[in-house]
């Protein structure tokens, strides 16, 4: 509970029993148990592991525009952006298929080996978020390198109890207006939960480009649960129905003028280039080019209790379908249209603890099949089946706890043949008058993941961690098979079959302490990658850059990586000022190749190191109509990013910037029961024009009037957040 000390006691339950807990008062903030990568919930001091809980305290009094947004200012955590719209979750310099995201126990499987894919995922559904860092989850498998990012919805609530939430949120930079509504309940057993949210947001602005034309946005979702808790166990069935509306920033702009260009329809075969005016950039309207995005997904979780050992099982489905339309003259027509259907299962047991010791084993996988609607092509049709099997055992003594495990996976991947005519119009017969735009490959690939590691409690106030783990990820399609334009990204792909799997093999240290008035910890980790992958720019026989359709081509190719860093997080709340806190969070990486030149030896898409501090006052007193207040400053500074992949300009310097922050809250109550909550945030105060090192946007066509390159991230942002709860029923 906030503002107490953490109680840990074990509870038996198929026994009925009342038990009374004494609290005591704590200036030391409490996150709870994780669960994500465990054998079963741990405190995060006695889990050699690194893991980072965001809580939705947290998620309520920080503005984001999606939900990896959220997480990003984390240290290690980062986000490949496309604008304010999709953003993709980068953990310690490892981002696309190494990072597994996952929503309430499933893997979320929506095309993430593309820029500009994001997570379909309704924010407003996210109650918690636990993120672990590194290859030691062994739960989830191939993709898992990086680490896992577990999104989780609320907690059902307790028998006898029906409520409901309506929550708004408005943001000015771009006018994103967002609205959710739930309700939820429990009636002798039988739960529910149900949720509409829906977003809509404009072109965002900044101080050097004004409005950034087609960063664009909608988002609607509608999710539900139903099921039954039971002193047995539980079995719990959810679906949920994502459709995103995503304008496509390609940034070009007129040389002369250096606004920018978008095409406009003369008339029914003649388009001709004008200029995005102002009216444009307050338009909610789609304009083209745009993604229209789908994700279907029917979750059935179960959890029985057989003889004080758990059994869980979960089986889903999903069904993600990704258009792109980029015809002015046909803006119905899509041109990419990507349809996958995928299958998870997970079975484990989850054994009772005895001794003090506690092991849980299991296998889980997936099975996708990937087609091709569309009349443009990028990466092939495909089939992809995995499975692995997983032991996980913890061991705990006084001062000393010990975990670690062992997974093995296999995955294997069947691509299909696809022939082109003259006209480009896809064929079933390959003849002389065709072309083979995609040949059919058969791909198996095995891995051992493992882990181990010990957390050690020196004394109630200081603690240190040792974890080695090794991971293992099969390469996606599109590093596979890729071959065509991707427009999204602005290059041609090429991929390449000979791809080994990676392997990865990483050692984690940390040293924590927690005394009343200062907490702090240093994390600092070595990640060794063998065959690593990565898009190289390709060059022509004259020296030039290598073009295909006016695009520069890249091809995937793979070499040997190492990659150093850490994080430290410092909190100091002085006494007798305990409601202050001042917080402090620096993070960095350092990711190279072995044996490369100096032009290819660093690693592409490398976040730069960020220092953050945040000065925040709590307000935990509660006045008559007031209480949770809070006000806070915040301040980010990003360093240059100099170590650069720079061979045939794949990547440019990102110079440092300073971002400063502010923010404030409270709960309007009313006979001691809240009403509403206010949450007002505003990001870059000072309206600094910068460009974050993982912006795709940056490599956008320059503006010749102002001679900057690329398009720039958003300006400043005011978010006003509302929260009503509606209490239709309490439990006795």
């Amino acid at each position: 509970l906030l503002g107490f000390a953490t109680i840990t006691q074990k509870i038996t339950l198929t026994e009925n029993a009342v038990l009374d807990f004494q609290l005591e008062p704590s200036i030391t903030e409490n996150v709870g148990v994780v669960i994500t990568g465990q054998s079963s919930s741990s405190d995060p001091k006695h889990t050699p592991a690194p893991i980072t809980v965001v809580t939705n305290t947290q998620l309520q009094q920080n503005s984001a525009t999606n939900i990896i947004d959220a997480v990003a200012k984390l240290p290690g955590i980062s986000q490949l952006g496309t604008g304010p719209g999709i953003s993709k979750p980068v953990i310690r310099g490892l981002g696309y298929n190494r990072v597994v995201v996952v929503h309430d126990g499933i893997r979320q499987e929506g095309q993430q080996w593309g820029d500009e894919h994001g997570i379909e995922i309704d924010d407003n559904s996210v109650n918690r978020i636990e993120i672990l860092k590194g290859p030691a989850s062994l739960s989830y498998g191939s993709d898992a390198m990086a680490g896992v990012i577990n999104l989780m919805s609320a907690p059902t609530l307790p028998s006898g109890t029906i409520k409901g939430t309506v929550f708004s949120n408005y943001q000015s930079n771009n006018g994103m207006i967002a609205n959710s509504v739930n309700c939820a309940g429990n009636l002798n057993g039988i739960i529910w939960d149900a949720r509409y949210s829906n977003k809509m947001a404009h072109d965002y602005k900044n101080r050097y480009d004004g409005g950034v034309f087609d960063s664009r946005y909608k988002e609607e979702n509608f999710s539900g649960l139903i099921g039954i808790n039971k002193a047995w166990g539980y079995s719990h069935l959810s679906f949920s129905s994502y459709h995103m509306l995503a304008g496509i920033v390609e940034g070009a702009r007129d040389s002369l003028t250096g606004r920018f260009v978008k095409e406009i329809r003369v008339n029914d075969t003649v388009a001709a280039p004008g200029y995005a005016n102002d009216k444009d950039f307050i338009s909610y309207q789609m304009a083209t080019p745009h993604q229209d995005i789908r994700h279907y997904k029917a979750t059935w979780n179960n959890c029985f209790i057989i003889n004080s050992t758990l059994l869980k099982t979960t089986l889903a489905f999903q069904q993600n379908q990704r258009k792109e339309f980029g015809d002015v003259l046909n803006p119905e027509q899509f041109g990419l249209y990507f349809l996958l259907n995928t299958i998870n299962y997970d079975v484990r047991f989850i054994f009772q603890e005895k001794n003090h010791s506690q092991i849980s084993t299991g296998i889980n996988g997936m099975q996708q099949h990937s087609q091709n609607k569309g009349e443009e092509f990028l990466v092939p049709e495909y089939n992809l089946f995995d499975i692995g099997g997983f032991v996980i055992a913890k061991k705990s003594w006084k001062k000393l706890d010990l975990s670690g495990g062992i997974r093995y996976d296999i995955r294997m991947q069947k691509s299909q043949n696809l022939f082109l005519d003259s006209n480009g119009i896809k064929t079933e017969n390959a003849d002389a008058g065709t072309f083979s735009r995609f040949t059919a490959f058969n791909s198996t690939f095995q891995g051992i993941s493992g882990s181990i590691g010990f957390a050690y409690q020196h004394s109630e106030k200081i603690y240190s961690k040792l974890n080695l783990s090794r991971g293992y990820r099969a390469p996606n399609i599109a590093e596979l098979g890729a071959n065509g334009e991707h427009e999204g990204t602005l290059r041609y792909e090429i991929g390449n079959e000979n791809l080994k799997a990676e392997t990865s093999t990483q050692i984690d240290l940390a040293l924590g302490f927690d005394y009343d008035h200062l907490s702090g910890e240093i994390d600092a980790f070595g990640n060794d990658i063998q065959h690593f992958i990565f898009l190289e720019k390709l060059n022509s026989t004259n020296g030039s850059d290598s073009l295909s359709g006016g695009l520069p081509v890249f091809k995937f190719v793979s070499g040997h990586a190492q990659l150093i860093g850490g994080e430290a997080t410092f909190d100091f709340h002085p006494h007798p000022f305990d409601f202050l806190h001042f917080e402090n969070t620096f993070g960095f990486v350092l990711a190279h190749q072995l044996n490369a030149s100096d032009s290819t030896k660093y690693l592409p898409y490398t976040p730069a190191p960020v220092l953050r501090s945040e000065l925040r006052a709590n307000m935990n007193k509660q006045w008559k109509f007031f209480r949770n207040g809070y006000i806070k400053i915040e301040a980010e500074n990003y360093f240059m990013q100099n170590r650069i992949y720079a061979a045939l300009g794949t990547e440019t310097e990102t110079p440092g910037y300073f971002l400063l922050n502010i923010g404030a809250g409270t709960e309007l109550i009313r006979k001691g029961i809240m009403v509403c909550s206010l949450n007002l945030a505003v990001n870059n105060l000072a309206d600094i024009g910068y460009q974050n090192h993982l912006s795709r946007l940056k490599y956008s066509d320059p503006n010749y009037v102002t001679g900057r390159n690329g398009v720039y991230n958003m300006g400043r942002n005011i978010s006003i957040k509302l929260t009503i709860p509606l209490y239709i029923k309490k439990s006795k």
